[in-house]
This record gives structure tokens, sequence and C-alpha cells, in this order.
């Protein structure tokens, strides 16, 4: 693995865990795709360092299972703005 690739990953790891982002987050804040987050912190992350691995899959199951709960806020903030 490449040193920036390893950087990157890391880099995007401690983000996650520090403000609890999503992938579509991270992504933005980093300039990468979405799929390139998501692999990287589900595949090369476990390679480089197994535990910060885990703290990451943890913040992403919350923002999983709570992303329905924002999909009906977001629609909830969209209709009563018309």
């Amino acid at each position: 693995m490449k040193d920036y690739m390893r950087e990157r990953i890391l880099n995007i790891a401690a983000y996650i865990i520090d403000t609890r982002a999503t992938v579509r987050q991270a992504a933005k804040v980093f300039g990468v795709s979405k799929s390139t987050v998501h692999k990287d912190m589900t595949e090369r992350l476990l390679e480089i360092n197994p535990e910060k691995a885990k703290m990451v899959k943890q913040v992403l199951e919350f923002n999983k299972a709570e992303r329905h709960i924002r999909g009906g806020k977001a629609t909830k903030k969209k209709y009563l703005n018309l």
C-alpha cells in the first residue's frame, strides 16, 4: 500500500471517530468518493490498524441504523419550506 493511501485512510478514520461523520460527510471533506471512503474504512483500515477499524465500524453502524430518521427529518424540512 502506498504511503499517501495509508495517510489518507488514517486521517479519514480519525475524522470519522472524532466527529461521528457519515461516509458522505467524510468523502466531501477529503475530496474522495463515497466508494473510496467505504472501501478504505471497511477493508484497508483493517489491515493497517484493526483497533481503529473497530471504532470506525461502530460509528458507521450507528449512522446506518439512524439514517431512516435523518431521511424523515430531511423530508419534513423540505415540505415545511414549501
